[in-house]
């Protein structure tokens, strides 16, 4: 098996909650139904400020070299929350973290830290793209560019991922407990998604 095996089995076996997290809907569950420019921002920025916390303690508790790669994706969601809070007047960042990210946080074993790196890039990349779907409709093109540089950055994290698989599998059954922690992780964000619609009175089904 090798990581490129990796990323199409959690593709094939989280297909739906891939295709709603990238739906329209994520936004607004994401916002708790608030759709202003500044709520947008704010979830954001929440969004990146929590992966930056999640990539740094990851980076200051692993060996090397999963440590260096993670503290080159701290550094970068740093990066992305300033430029994200650069469009605010102010921020403090949320305390609660949300639930895909609790999850990768109780994570400690070298090669569940992999598969959740790779669990949460997936569901990170399908949600993106509606932030620059938001702001080209916002007739905004600047932040609707800085968004879809935020979203180039995750072709980086694709290449850490892989290196990050590299060395923590082996054999067929570390590839597979990658797989399981990807999918674990995926499902965590698509459950809150699903909540937090619920809870606004939207069904998160999409209706043919």
């Amino acid at each position: 098996m090798t990581p490129d095996d990796v990323y199409e089995r959690v593709r094939e076996e989280n297909d739906t909650a891939l295709s709603r997290l990238g739906s329209s809907k994520s936004l607004y569950a994401a916002t708790g139904g608030e759709m202003e420019t500044e709520d947008v921002l704010r979830a954001a920025a929440d969004a990146e400020h929590a992966a930056y916390e999640t990539f740094q303690a990851w980076a200051d508790t692993s060996d090397a070299p999963a440590s260096a790669l993670y503290q080159e994706t701290a550094d970068e969601e740093a990066s992305h929350y300033d430029r994200v809070t650069a469009k605010l007047d102010d921020h403090a960042p949320s305390e609660d973290a949300s639930a895909m990210h609790d999850r990768l946080r109780a994570l400690d074993d070298p090669i569940e830290r992999a598969g959740g790196y790779i669990g949460r890039l997936l569901a990170t990349r399908a949600s993106k793209e509606q932030y620059v779907g938001f702001f080209v409709g916002q007739a905004d093109p600047q932040t609707a560019q800085l968004f879809r540089d935020l979203k180039g950055d995750l072709d980086d994290q694709n290449v850490r991922a892989r290196d990050l698989l590299d060395a923590a599998c082996d054999t067929a059954e570390d590839y597979q407990q990658a797989i399981d922690t990807a999918t674990d992780i995926v499902q965590a964000a698509y459950d809150e998604y699903t909540a937090q619609l619920e809870s606004l009175g939207v069904n998160p089904k999409p209706v043919c």
